[in-house]
Parts: structure tokens; C-alpha cells; sequence
């Protein structure tokens, strides 16, 4: 409900919206709602959710505390890029592996440290 609007006015709002064809409903028993982004997590607990349906489009209202969290990405490397690492720069492939890691899996970098 609407703050500072009584329970008769929120009656005639729903059914305004009923007319225009507008139909709004809580969803209950939501725990958690999580919003991915490519870097990081948006994790509101506790939410209160609304769906509303205008003329087949579907929107959600999300109410609630959000706590913004960082995603770690685990860098994974190809074997070949390993391999191609540790030929360019003569070197171990754990060498090579090593030197792509700290260099995010950049494989011209990786050779130019190796070859220091």
C-alpha cells in the first residue's frame, strides 16, 4: 500500500487499474532476489516483490535492503596457450602457466616477461 493512503482509496486505485487493464500482485514467500552484473552481485534479502502485468508486459517491484557484492572470476588458460607460452619463451610449461597468470592470461605479455 501507498503510504498516507487509506484502505477505501487503495480500493479504487486497484480498481482504476483493473480499467486501463493494469493488474499488480505481491508475491510471497520471496527469500532473496540477486541482480548479476558482469563484476558484481546486487543481493537484497528480505524482499518484498510486486508483479505488475500491463497488457501482457510483466514488471517487477523490488523493495527491500540491497548489499552490493564483488564476483571473483577464476582465470582459466588454455593448454595450448600454455604450451605456445612455454615454446616462445623456452621454458616449463608450469613456467609459462605462471607467467600467463600473472599477466591475465595475456599471451604476447607472458613471452616479453619471460624473455627478460
Amino acid at each position: 500500500m501507498i503510504p498516507g493512503m487509506n484502505a477505501k482509496q487503495a480500493k479504487q486505485m486497484e480498481r482504476q487499474m483493473k480499467k486501463m487493464g493494469m493488474n499488480m500482485q505481491d508475491l510471497p514467500g520471496v527469500k532473496e532476489v540477486i541482480i548479476r552484473f558482469e563484476d558484481k552481485e546486487l543481493i537484497i534479502s528480505d524482499a518484498e516483490v510486486n508483479l505488475m502485468n500491463v497488457m501482457g508486459q510483466e514488471t517487477y517491484q523490488i523493495t527491500g535492503h540491497a548489499v552490493e557484492v564483488d564476483i571473483e572470476t577464476e582465470l582459466i588458460i588454455p593448454k595450448e596457450d600454455i604450451e605456445m607460452v612455454a615454446n616462445q619463451g623456452n621454458v616449463s610449461e608450469e613456467e609459462a602457466e605462471k607467467a600467463l597468470l600473472s599477466t591475465n592470461g595475456d599471451l604476447a605479455e607472458a613471452i616479453l616477461k619471460l624473455n627478460q
